[in-house]
Formats: structure tokens, sequence, C-alpha cells
């Protein structure tokens, strides 16, 4: 179990809370569709035409997948997105720690730790997701945090909750 008061990560690649990013390659199975990422299943719901939705899931990488959707024109993207990324964010979430046993357990190994997305080149989708150099809302740490929090509360053995039989 992870001891860590704060537990950061960014890169896919590191081990072992890479997983946490949206870039990590683990497909999802989310609306009825299979994703190859978390990122996928994200901004599939980004572009608001077929074409723009098709184009971005060809994408050759997740993080040229989040670089393309990023760069999407006003009219290309669904309309209100700003009002419900968060509600999805939180959805796609919940599909990719609940459909991955050893993702789960991941999770719930970082006990209370706080949960950061640490990233290195400041911009706003940085900042708002994750934190700068400290800065920012980290919305997936939170978000992670919040699916942690409720994932505790489902498994009362992983807390010590269940009476010894």
């Amino acid at each position: 179990m992870a001891d860590e008061r704060e537990i950061r990560f960014y890169r896919a690649s590191e081990k072992p809370f890479g997983a946490f990013s949206n870039l990590f390659r683990r497909a999802i199975e989310f609306e009825g569709e299979i994703y190859p990422t978390s990122e996928h299943a994200y901004q599939a719901g980004k572009a608001r035409k077929d074409s723009v939705r098709k184009w971005l899931m060809e994408a050759p990488s997740p993080s040229l997948l989040a670089m393309a959707a990023h760069g999407l024109y006003y009219w290309d993207v669904t309309p209100g997105w700003s009002k419900i990324k968060f509600d999805r964010m939180r959805r796609v979430l919940r599909a990719k720690f609940t459909q991955h046993t050893d993702l789960r357990e991941l999770l719930l190994s970082t006990n209370d730790a706080r949960l950061v997305e640490s990233a290195t080149v400041d911009n706003p989708v940085n900042r708002l997701w994750g934190e700068v150099n400290g800065v920012g809302s980290n919305m997936l740490g939170v978000m992670l945090m919040e699916l942690r929090a409720e994932l505790q509360s489902m498994e009362p053995r992983a807390r010590g909750l269940v009476a010894a039989e």
C-alpha cells in the first residue's frame, strides 16, 4: 500500500501510478463503445460531428488525440461542452476503474493520499486537469480522489469494517 501523503503522476509510462493518466493504454467500454484509453472515451464526447469524432479516434497515439482535441474549432465542439465535460470525465473514470480490478486496487492502495496530475508544460489545460509547479485546479486528481472514496465505501473489507468471521 502507498503511504505517501501526496502521489504525483503524469506520464502513462511511469510505474505504478502512470495508470492514473488518461493516456494509459487500457481499453474501456463506455456508452456502448470500446475505446483504447480513457482519453479516447472522454474526447469522443467533445466532437460535435461524427466525421470529427472519427478523425480524433484515428489519432496514432493518445497524446496526439489529446493535442488534436484541444485544438478543435469552436464549431466542431459539442454545444455546452464546458458544462458537461466534468460529468463525462467522472463517468469515464468510473468505467476505467470498475472494469479493471488491478486499476481499482491500485487506486484503493493510495489510501487517503492527495492525488495530483503534475504536468511540466504550463498551459490552461494542464492547470485545469492538473497542476504545474503547484498551481492548478487538479480536476483529474480531485475526480480520482472522489472515485476512490466511492470505491472505498463500496468495499468494507478494504477498510476493515467487516466483522471477523
